[in-house]
C-alpha cells in the first residue's frame, strides 16, 4: 500500500468526492425563483421518498426553502457546467439566475418552485423536516414528484446521454466514462 498523506479536518470532506452536483431551485413567497448549486445532496429513505440537501444558512435559497418548504432537486449535465458553477458562486439577491444564465424556468407538477428545462432529471420536495448540524442546515424532502428525459433514464442513467456533472472541490468538475461495470458475488 501506498504512503498516505494527512489531509487537514478542514478539507477532509472532499475525501468524499466526487459527489453528483445539482440544482436545487426554490422560490419565495412573492414568486421569485432562485437557483443554488449543490454536492451535498443523498437520499435518506426510500419509503416515504425522503432525499437531503445541507445549505450553509447564509445563503438565500436556505431562507426561501424556509419559508415556503419546497424544493425541486434538478440534476444537470455537462452542457451547462458554466451556468451551473454561476448559479453557485453569486447569491440571488443581487442576481436573477434564470435571466443571467439564460436557464428555463418551467412549472412543475406537485411544487411552486419551477423545474429547470435544460437539466436531465428532477425531483420535487417538500420539505419533511431540518435539522441544524454545525454550520448548516440538512433540509430533508419528501419526494412527491420524479421524472426524467426519457433517453437518459430508465431504471438507470445512460451514463453516453445523461452526462452527469460531479464536483472534485473548489472549481473542478467531472463527468462519468460510460463504463458500467457490473459486480457478482
Amino acid at each position: 500500500m501506498s504512503e498516505k498523506n494527512r489531509v487537514s479536518l478542514s478539507m477532509a470532506y472532499r475525501l468524499l468526492h466526487p459527489m453528483h452536483t445539482v440544482l436545487v431551485s426554490c422560490i419565495s413567497k412573492n414568486g421569485k425563483p432562485n437557483i443554488i448549486t449543490l454536492a451535498w445532496v443523498m437520499p435518506v429513505s426510500a419509503n416515504p421518498p425522503l432525499v437531503a440537501v445541507s445549505i450553509a444558512p447564509k445563503r438565500y435559497s436556505h431562507s426561501l426553502i424556509e419559508e415556503t418548504g419546497e424544493f425541486v432537486i434538478n440534476i444537470p449535465t455537462i452542457d451547462i457546467l458554466k451556468e451551473t458553477l454561476f448559479c453557485g458562486r453569486v447569491s440571488g439577491i443581487d442576481h436573477d439566475k434564470f435571466k443571467e444564465t439564460e436557464l428555463t424556468p418551467l412549472p412543475a407538477k406537485k411544487v411552486k418552485p419551477p423545474v429547470i428545462r435544460e437539466c436531465v432529471a428532477h425531483l420535487e420536495c417538500k420539505l419533511h423536516k431540518q435539522f441544524t448540524v454545525g454550520d448548516h442546515t440538512i433540509f430533508v424532502g419528501e419526494i412527491v414528484e420524479a421524472y426524467a428525459n426519457k433517453e437518459a433514464f430508465t431504471e438507470k442513467y445512460d451514463l453516453e446521454r445523461a452526462r452527469m456533472i460531479f464536483h472534485l472541490g473548489g472549481n473542478d468538475f467531472a463527468t462519468l466514462k460510460p463504463k458500467v461495470f457490473t459486480a457478482e458475488v
